[in-house]
């Protein structure tokens, strides 16, 4: 699966080959994308960061096409999807190069049908698209996300949405939805890095077909000169953060960084010219703690209720979930 390169010529010299991962809607899905959470903007909800001097959302996303990508990860939360249309329409790809993510949020999903479909049509308008690929419930709000669900089967059967599917959900948040469903779950997007990688959960969605998405991959660079990230990257002669990618992908599951910087850019995509060993990959998978477990845990129960009216009602009983 090749991105092409219409933009820039430097863009033409250096092709950017992606491989991609079939969902089960028959579409391909590049295992590579670019995350734009605070790309041009920081949502006033966010929970931590500050705007500091950020690019316009037009030169970083211009920078992105230029380096090859071209599957963007856009949500109702990050509250930049209109400035990630205009600057996709600017830059002048064709939409059909272009796989477009887009994520509903809780409060919406708490209101409902009416709710969801006025966001879906709010996203399509402000990134100047008819159609999108792949369209999420953004966490999975108790007594309110098999609905919303639902209601992204009607879109998808009426042409909106080209495939559907999750993100946060835990096992038990799929076996809750599992017997309401018509369509199944193309993806779910969760955390999945090696600090936090739960075995359990992705092997239990890989089992059920339903592809899966890791944001925070890059552990937002925190990780990077941990000493056996920083050895294998030695051993391989290659940068921690593509040490990182490389881990995620060689395990089928899409890698989708973020970076305001051009040689980020690039450095983040080259994930897919080198292979890791087994044993760098189990040294790997071996870094996850019983405490980034539970700070999961603690996190996961804080945003399913998050922004919504459940956020304030006292003796809330929230069911266990698997956390490994």
């Amino acid at each position: 699966f090749f991105l092409s390169l219409a933009m820039s010529e430097e863009a033409k010299r250096t092709r950017l080959e992606v491989p991609t991962v079939a969902l089960n809607t028959g579409a391909q899905h590049p295992l590579l994308g670019f995350g734009t959470y605070k790309v041009g903007k920081v949502p006033a909800s966010a929970s931590s960061g500050s705007a500091g001097q950020l690019r316009p959302a037009e030169e970083v996303i211009k920078d992105a096409l230029d380096v090859g990508y071209r599957c963007f990860d856009c949500a109702q939360f990050y509250e930049n999807e209109a400035e990630i249309g205009s600057a996709l329409k600017a830059a002048g790809v064709p939409r059909e190069e272009l796989f477009l993510i887009s994520k509903v949020w809780t409060n919406v999903i708490f209101e409902g049908d009416a709710a969801i479909r006025s966001q879906v049509e709010k996203t399509l308008k402000d990134l100047q698209t008819d159609y999108l690929d792949l369209y999420l419930v953004h966490w999975p709000v108790p007594g309110k996300h098999v609905a919303a669900y639902q209601t992204l089967e009607k879109l998808q059967s009426e042409g909106k949405l080209r495939a559907i599917g999750l993100s946060n959900y835990t096992i038990e948040d799929y076996q809750e939805l599992q017997p309401h469903l018509r369509v199944p779950p193309a993806v779910n997007q969760i955390e999945i890095n090696p600090f936090l990688c739960r075995q359990r959960t992705i092997d239990f969605f890989q089992q059920q077909g339903v592809v899966l998405q890791s944001y925070r991959t890059l552990r937002q660079a925190k990780e990077l000169e941990h000493p056996v990230v920083a050895g294998i990257a030695a051993a391989v002669g290659r940068p921690a953060v593509q040490v990182l990618g490389r881990w995620c992908v060689q395990k089928k599951i899409v890698f989708m960084p973020k970076s305001e910087h051009k040689d980020r850019m690039e450095q983040n995509a080259r994930v897919f010219d080198f292979v890791l060993t087994d044993e760098h990959m189990a040294q790997l998978d071996a870094l996850t703690t019983d405490q980034a477990l539970q700070d999961f845990k603690a996190l996961y129960y804080k945003c399913i209720v998050r922004d919504t009216p459940l956020e304030k009602e006292q003796g809330l009983k929230l069911k266990d979930v698997t956390i490994e």
